[in-house]
This record gives structure tokens, sequence and C-alpha cells, in this order.
């Protein structure tokens, strides 16, 4: 293993020790990421703020806003502590040193040695082992034990019959040894190889690996929509392929990344099959059906995704009247029997609220535009969470496991409309409906009648189905003005 590996293995046991989704680890696999794509020139406290911590990048003020200042100081806390605790005599350590973002990878020798060889105690003693003294009573004491226990062996066999292995009390198997080169998280672009690539959520991708034939293919440019990553759709893996992917035992939530390589206006069925573990997973699956549009990115989720009993997550795609192709495959650790809450801001970057919950960039829709600024709204305890909007005629499609139940709840506030705004006037300036997967939700919906300007209304409903295609279809009909929306969630339901 050379010293980049090893650093890469230690940032990685590092980020274990913090626990991978809390802030700190999140941290540390940021500055990391850049380190080994050598970008250290990249880590300042703006990139921190507003790609790991949400910050905007309009409004974030490092002068105002501490929060860099405050993780990094936690962070190298955290990681002093973890190491102070390390059984390890020898190794790889990372910190952060004061007055850089840059991490630090050093070599912790092991116990030093005194002249005679033998390492020193922590009292500072030094024992000498006179080896040629020793040896021979060693061996007379190894003659002797392997005498006595032949001999009460051979007792037992004589004063009792070993019984037959019918007989024998079943005994607890030993607990299986984590298999080398397991993983507990993986996120991986399908048909490149590249570097690393960040997203908004501090997310790190990474090039094709685990997979068994197939080839690559590159798109040719053109927009994608319905998408906040479209890096995660520059590439394919395409022909007949599979994934063997050595997971470490547990439910993981799986989501496949899809676009249609066709041209609008020259769309065809190209239907494909994918197997899990040799099992039907998607049957004559076509992008295009599922989207609704040749240049739409898809997403398809399956939670409840275990290894095999060998330890890996075998996937398998096939033709069926097309060619199978993968943009980008994620596997993260799941919630058993549950979808992990989907929560989503009309914003370019992700944000943590006051409660640890992450709610991600602005993604799955078409149509409408995203406001340019952020408004102080009232009627929340997340006031950056819900000051921005997406208005117009838009829709959303997320994408969820097609087992379950949904809780669907939208957060709207008014930001145009009412005497002391832009809009002037008030009730009856914006009416909007809002339907999901061919129910009204909402009918003649008007923000400024119920809270007024600059207010946060939460509307929640429950018991949603997902599409026959595993979406959770939004649609936002324009009625009087334009329709609106500041934040969703989507939860799947206790069964």
């Amino acid at each position: 293993m050379n010293s980049r590996d090893a650093e890469r293995q230690e940032l990685e046991r590092a980020i274990e020790l913090l626990g991978r989704s809390t802030r700190h680890a999140r941290l540390l696999d940021y500055v990391g990421a850049k380190y080994f794509q050598e970008q250290e020139e990249q880590l300042t406290e703006f990139n921190i703020a507003t790609e790991v911590f949400g910050r905007s990048a309009k409004q974030f003020a490092a002068t105002q806003d501490a929060v860099v200042r405050v993780e990094v100081h936690r962070l190298r806390k955290k990681l002093r502590e973890i190491y102070e605790k390390d059984t390890r005599t020898q190794g790889l350590q990372v910190s952060l040193p004061p007055g850089t973002y840059v991490p630090k990878f050093t070599s912790v020798p092991g116990p030093p040695k005194d002249s005679a060889g033998s390492s020193r105690e922590a009292g500072g003693s030094r024992r000498f082992l006179k080896w040629p003294w020793y040896l021979p009573m060693l061996a007379m004491a190894a003659v002797a034990v392997t005498l006595v226990i032949n001999n009460r062996s051979q007792d037992v066999q004589t004063a009792a019959p070993r019984p037959s292995p019918a007989a024998q009390p079943a005994q607890p198997a030993p607990p299986a040894s984590p298999a080398v080169g397991e993983i507990t998280e993986l996120h991986v672009m399908a048909g490149y190889s590249g570097s690393e690539v960040i997203d908004s959520a501090g997310v790190r991708w990474t090039p094709d690996r685990y997979f068994a034939a197939g080839g690559q293919w590159s798109r040719d440019g053109g927009a994608i929509r319905g998408t906040s990553r479209p890096f995660l759709f520059a590439n394919w893996r395409t022909g007949e392929f599979g994934y063997d992917i050595p997971m470490a035992r547990g439910s993981y939530e799986m989501r496949l990344f899809f676009v249609s390589p066709l041209r609008v206006g020259d769309e065809k069925f190209a239907g494909f099959n994918v197997a899990l573990h040799g099992k039907p997973l998607l049957r004559a699956y076509d992008v295009i059906m599922s989207t609704n549009g040749a240049d739409v990115a898809d997403e398809q989720v399956f939670r409840d995704v275990t290894p095999d009993n060998k330890g890996f997550v075998r996937l398998w795609f096939s033709n069926q009247a097309g060619s199978p192709l993968l943009n980008a495959l994620e596997l993260v650790p799941g919630i058993p029997g549950r979808l992990k809450p989907i929560r989503i801001l009309t914003q370019p970057t992700s944000f943590v609220d006051h409660q640890g919950q992450r709610w991600r960039a602005d993604d799955y829709y078409l149509g409408g535009f995203r406001s340019a600024e952020r408004r102080k709204v009232s009627g929340t305890e997340d006031p950056e969470l819900f000051g921005e909007e997406r208005f117009g005629h838009f829709s959303y499609a997320i994408p969820v496991d097609r087992r379950g139940r949904y809780t669907v709840i939208l957060h709207f506030a008014e930001f145009y409309y009412g005497p002391q705004l832009r809009g002037g006037g008030g009730a009856g300036r914006r009416v909007f409906h809002v339907f999901c997967n061919g129910q009204t939700l909402l009918r003649d919906f008007d923000i400024y009648k119920e809270a007024g300007s600059l207010r946060v209304v939460t509307k929640t409903f429950s018991n949603i189905a997902p599409s026959a295609f595993g979406k959770i279809n939004l649609d936002f009909e324009p009625v009087v003005n334009n329709a609106t929306v500041s934040g969703i969630e989507v939860i799947e339901e206790a069964r």
C-alpha cells in the first residue's frame, strides 16, 4: 500500500469513528476529498459554509456567521478525542492544523526501542531477555505440557465415548468477521473513469467500480432536466453488465440513476430488465416512459436491499426490447421497512435545520423559476429554510419505493403580494391548485388569505400512493398569477 492509499484508508477510518452521518464526518469527508483531488485552494471558509453547511452563496458573510470556524474547532477536538482512545500503537493520524482547512496526515511511530531491541514499557523500565538461558527451559516446559494434554485426552476418551454429532448440544456460531473490502456506503458514476466529484450536499461520487462486462459511453452534450446534479448523467455503462458490490451486513436504500440516450423527437420504446440477486427488480423498464421525456433524468428507489450470504449486492442488467444502461448507482444505510424521509428546498444548496435534518437542494422539478433572493419569513424555527420559492407553472416527480404509502408536507409563503410588498394587493392576487398522482390536494389555494405575507403556511396530506413508475408527482397549476412552493417533504408511513 502506498502512502496515498494509506492516507485515504485513515481518512475513511476517522470518518467512520466520527459517525458518517454527523456534521463533523461530513466536514472531514469534504476537506479530505478536496485534499486528494489536489484542490486545496478551494478549501475556503466560503466554500465550506455553502457546500457543507448549506449557507446561502449570496448572503453568507464570514464576519457575521462563524459556522465554519466553530465546526472546524469542534472537529479538531473530536479528532484529538478519538486518537486519545485509539488502541493502535502505530499508524497514521489525520488532523486539521490551526490556521488551515487542509488536512494533515502524521505518522505515529510504535513504542521506542532500547539498545537491546526490546520495547520500553509505559513506566520507562527495560527488560533484557536472555534468550540462550530461557530457550532450554521453554522447550522442556512445552514438552511437559504436551504430555499432560495427551494423557488427559486419552483418559477422557477411555472413560466416556465421544457423543455422536447428533447428540451434541448446538453451539452458537462465532460472529463472522467482516470480509476485506466491505463498505457501508457507495456512490458511483457508471461508465466514468475520471476524478471524484462532490455534490452540493457534500456527497463524494467516485469513478465506476465493482462492475463486470458492459462498455463505457459518454453523453455528447445537451441540457438534462429534472436534476440538480447533471454531472451524474454525463456517462453511461451500457450493454449487458452487472455489479457485485461488497457491502457490510445491514439494510440499505439503493438508487439507480438513468437518462435516455435518445434525443427529443427520436423517442422509441427501449425497455430492459434489472435483477437483484437473480430476482427481477425492474421489468421492461424504459427511461422515457418513466420520465415522459428523452432529456429528463430519472431515479429508481428501492429500500430494504441487503447483501447475499457472501456479503455482496449483486445486480444484473439485461436486454429486453433495448440495450440496458445506467448513469449512476447509490447505496446508503437505510431504515428497515421504511424509506428515509425526503426533504427538498427550493434553493441551490442543501441545508441542515435546527433538528439536524438535512434538506437537499432543489431537485426533481420541471418548469417554473426559482427566486433570485432570500426573504425573511416568520412562522417557522428555520426562517432561512423557507425564505425562497419556485414559482410559475411547474411540477415535481419525487422518486420513492413503490411499496409504501406516503405523507406529503408542503411549505408555502407569500413573497410578492401584500400591501407592503412589490406586488401590492392581498387576498385573491395569487390563487392556484396542487394535484398529486391524480388527487386534488389544494384547490383555489390562496396563501395570503390564510396567513398574510412572509409567513410560512404548512399543509399535510396522508396516505398518498406512488405512481406506477415509483413517483410522487406534484403539479402546481396557476389560477390567478403564479403558483409557488418553498419546501416539500415526503415521509413513508408506518405499516
